[in-house]
């Protein structure tokens, strides 16, 4: 059955001190000591950072460039149905949990701060090209049928009653009402906004180089690439990619990778873009297009009737060296404009090469660690964007010392751990139903816890963060 569109809101996390209030032995040493130091300030740190400021904990971010990662190439979709693909029933669940948390979430961002997260509830449409791509289309519908998930096979005539823009050569689609858009790069301007309204978070313009450890074992911060100290209570690492890099030679296993990925950005005149978010199969090439509203274009000349619409997105095993290759653009304009003919007419604004931090079975590694003082919310590969909100009341959750949110269990990143597949979220990915998570300790000062043939880039089935 589908997920009602309802969230609780965030745990309530004590606090002991005024918000804004910095540890006793902070002011002794003279060093800025803080409840919880988060390494990386994409949208999944600057979620979490923005949740533990506001819940009364003293925070730092340290990123040299806040949300110029994959968020910045990310598309939005808020779509756990047209995500859900074959063997990965787990990320499907934790998926729809994100996507209910996200109304919620985007209401509190706005009465904070007066800014809008872009969150567009639109539906999506899955089109199929030809024959042999329909094939495939109704695969991937009975998958959904067998999941319980909310998604409607339509003829080529529905389909176009639905979007009227979609080209003469679509042979079959489906419809998912409940996946959506938000919008990332407003989303992450908004958290960066909240968090600089909070007396208590600092966000500091330097990379992490190391992490740092206390006699005992446990992380008690980050030296930065300037050299400089950043202690803390708590360390949530989400880094991306390079979060496995930063826990060399501590014993906890870190399985994150970077997945190239490269999105284009298009500025369509009014008339010139699809109403809702159009995912497609072109000869078994997957391609996706999501608009955004009116008013949203940047192109020179364009005007208040403009929109951006996102096209993407690629994937490949490669380093995050941000080439834009002439392959890449090709595909996804080809397949797009297969699609929706009036994307010719688009101008072309951006191409947007980045990596996304993908783990062995696609599911983030979120909660605490082996080693106290460390919490991971990493490896998100195509979802962070929608697993943003859910990931922050998770991680808040172990920083309160509670339980986090038991959809978040299939995350814990002690699955790839000496005992992990033996534990809750190993049982979970079996198909067996998941434990409550662990958590860790509380934070704080004491606390330690027609398309021709295919180009040699070929869009992956998502990519969307």
């Amino acid at each position: 059955m589908p997920v009602p569109w309802h969230h609780p809101g965030p745990p309530e996390v004590p606090s002991a001190r005024p918000r804004g209030a910095r540890p006793a032995d902070a002011r002794a040493v003279g060093v800025r000591i803080v409840d919880v130091l988060v390494v990386g300030g994409g949208i999944i740190g600057v979620a979490v950072a923005w949740r533990a400021a506001r819940a009364g904990l003293t925070v730092t971010v340290l990123d040299p460039a806040p949300g110029d990662g994959a968020t910045h190439a990310a598309a939005g979709m808020l779509a756990p149905v047209s995500e859900s693909w074959f063997g990965e029933e787990a990320a499907a669940r934790l998926g729809l949990a994100g996507a209910v948390a996200w109304p919620a979430f985007a209401a509190e961002l706005g009465a904070a701060t007066g800014a809008d997260a872009g969150l567009r509830s639109t539906g999506t449409l899955t089109v199929a090209y030809d024959a042999d791509d329909v094939a495939e289309l109704r695969r991937w519908a009975a998958l959904h049928r067998r999941w319980g998930l909310d998604s409607t096979e339509l003829g080529p005539a529905a389909a176009r009653n639905r979007e009227p823009l979609l080209g003469p050569r679509v042979s079959g689609a489906a419809w998912a009402p409940g996946d959506h858009t938000a919008d990332p790069r407003a989303t992450h301007a908004a958290l960066v906004a909240g968090l600089t309204d909070e007396p208590g978070a600092v966000v500091v313009h330097r990379a992490a180089a190391r992490l740092l450890r206390g006699p005992g074992g446990a992380v008690t911060g980050a030296v930065d690439d300037a050299g400089h100290e950043h202690r803390a209570g708590t360390v949530v690492l989400a880094a991306g990619w390079r979060s496995g890099e930063l826990v060399a030679g501590l014993p906890v296993a870190v399985p994150v990778r970077p997945v190239r990925g490269q999105t284009l950005r298009l500025d369509a005149a009014p008339g010139g873009a699809p109403e809702h978010v159009v995912r497609g199969i072109v000869q078994g090439r997957p391609v996706y297009v999501v608009p955004r509203d009116p008013g949203t274009g940047a192109a020179p000349g364009g005007g208040p009737g403009h929109r951006e619409v996102v096209v993407g997105a690629t994937s490949e095993e490669a380093p995050d060296d941000r080439r834009a290759t002439a392959g890449g653009v090709f595909a996804l304009l080809r397949d797009a404009r297969a699609l929706l003919p009036a994307l010719d007419e688009a101008a072309v604004v951006e191409v947007t090469p980045r990596a996304r931090p993908a783990t062995p079975d696609n599911l983030p590694l979120v909660g605490a660690t082996e080693v106290p003082g460390l919490c991971l919310a990493t490896g998100h590969y195509r979802n962070g964007v929608l697993l943003a909100p859910i990931t922050a009341d998770a991680v808040l959750a172990v920083l309160a010392g509670r339980e986090p949110p038991s959809a978040v269990a299939v995350a814990d990143p002690r699955r790839f751990g000496p005992a992990g597949r033996a534990g809750p979220a190993g049982r979970a990915r079996a198909g067996a139903p998941p434990g409550p998570a662990g958590t860790g300790a509380p934070a704080g000062p004491a606390g330690t816890g027609a398309p021709a043939e295919p180009a040699t880039v070929v869009p992956t089935r998502g990519a969307s963060a």
